[in-house]
Formats: structure tokens, C-alpha cells, sequence
């Protein structure tokens, strides 16, 4: 049997997490069930011998919230002067491919990931990216899962870069900080400061031109291998919507 490496972060409340991004989760205890079955017609007297009932939980989340896939449709209502697609239309073909890893965790906070880095990395080690890849950034940021700091602390993919790995075929790709960007803190004080208005979103508002989807808030990207897997990143189909959460899992080829 191959292993499997999560990638995924656990859906669970974290009082830490900004306002935005936080998980309410309300468990309903097995007895509670009980009450719900004999009103549907059954007496306790028939009830399965030291039945204890069905635990349920209810979950109140927004879809950016946790492990997720972007849709087309976060980035703009269009793509390419097309109707942008939402979550529940992105192609199963695009959820799995060959995985490669690209280590970035020498990028400082606040400092973009380039195309020039991205070439670097692959030109160094003879990689090529084919399409159909699912291409993964490792900046280590997924350290910060949990406190305050993940949502200011972090690289991020600048808009050349996004562009690059888009031309090379690639439909999905993923990063294990909080946002595919720069930190938003910081990309809305270097506008404010420079005045320039190609600062802000400037990685994500590369899908108005061309069509892919990324993935935010992945771990575990250390436990692989730079090639040698396959990703396998489907979001649930949430009709209408701009994003999905997403169990991403990694299957390490054979030796």
C-alpha cells in the first residue's frame, strides 16, 4: 500500500483565528437523538437493545475559512471575457495530477516569490513543470497554524510568477501559508504608501486574464519529496460558490 500524506488542516474552532476565518462547531451528544427518533414514531421500548443513539455536529464556517480551493470566480465574475467558473464547476481533472514541491522557505516575510525564484529552484535541480501538474509552495509559514501571526506572516506569489506556472499548463497549485498573495496587512500598506494600484491581490487578479485555481492554508508540505507523488485536491461542490474547503492528500509513489 503507497502512503498518504495529509496535507489538509484540521476544521475545528480557534479562538486565535481572525473574525473572518472562524470555525463554529456545535456538537450534538447521541442522546440528544433519541428524542428525534421516538418523535419520528418509534417507542423506546423498540429501540435497538443499550441503543445509545446518533452523535451530529453542525458546522458554521465561511469557504475560505480553512483548507480550501479557489474557484475562478473569487478572482473575478470573469475570465478571459468568459463567465469565470465557480467551485462546483471545476473540472475532476484538474483536482488530481503529479505533484511537485517548490521550496521557498527562504523567501523573508513580506518578500514576493518571483518568477526568477521559481525558474532558480527548477532550473538548479533539472525540473521541469509538465501540464497537468499540481505545483506546491512551500514557504513553512503553516508553522504559524493556530496563533495570530498566520494571517500577517508570510511570502507570497507575485503576478509574473502565477502567470509562469499558468502558461506551463498547470490548472491547480497550492500554497501552505494563509493566502496565495502577500499578507494583506502588508499589500494594503505598500499601496497606501507607494500609491501604486497594481499592488494589491496582484497574484489572485491573475485569473481575470487566465484560468486556474489555487489552493491556501496546506501543511505538511516538509514530509514530501520534491517529485515522487501524486496530489489528489477535491473541493466540495458547493453550487454558486467561490471557493471550497478541501481535504488534500499526497500518495507517494512506490520505491
Amino acid at each position: 500500500m503507497r502512503k498518504m500524506i495529509d496535507l489538509s488542516k484540521p476544521v475545528r474552532y480557534n479562538r486565535k483565528d481572525p473574525f473572518f476565518m472562524r470555525v463554529k462547531v456545535r456538537r450534538k451528544p447521541h442522546g440528544k437523538s433519541k428524542w428525534i427518533i421516538r418523535l419520528l414514531g418509534l417507542p423506546f421500548k423498540l429501540f435497538p437493545e443499550n441503543f445509545s443513539g446518533w452523535a451530529d455536529d453542525y458546522i458554521g464556517m465561511g469557504v475560505h475559512s480553512t483548507t480550501h480551493m479557489d474557484a475562478p470566480w473569487h478572482y473575478s465574475p470573469e475570465c478571459g471575457g468568459e463567465p469565470a467558473k465557480t467551485v462546483d464547476q471545476i473540472p475532476l481533472e484538474w483536482c488530481a495530477g503529479p505533484g511537485i514541491v517548490i521550496n521557498m522557505t527562504h523567501k523573508q516575510d513580506n518578500d514576493a516569490i518571483t518568477k526568477e525564484d521559481i525558474e532558480s529552484f527548477l532550473n538548479e535541480r533539472n525540473l521541469t513543470i509538465e501540464p497537468g501538474m499540481i505545483v506546491l509552495i512551500r514557504t513553512g509559514r503553516d508553522r504559524h497554524m493556530g496563533t495570530p501571526e498566520f494571517f500577517s506572516r508570510g511570502t507570497g506569489m507575485d503576478a509574473a510568477a502565477t502567470r509562469y506556472l499558468i502558461d506551463q499548463g498547470v490548472k491547480v497549485m497550492g500554497i501552505d501559508q494563509w493566502g496565495w498573495d502577500l499578507p494583506l496587512k502588508h499589500m494594503i500598506k505598500t499601496a497606501k504608501e507607494t500609491g501604486n494600484r497594481d499592488v494589491f491581490w496582484q497574484a489572485h487578479l491573475v485569473g481575470r486574464e487566465k484560468e486556474y485555481c489555487h489552493m491556501e492554508q496546506l501543511t505538511n508540505l516538509d514530509k514530501l519529496p520534491v517529485t515522487g507523488f501524486t496530489v489528489m485536491a477535491f473541493p466540495l461542490k458547493i453550487e454558486g460558490a467561490s471557493a471550497a474547503p478541501a481535504r488534500v492528500v499526497a500518495i507517494l509513489d512506490p520505491p
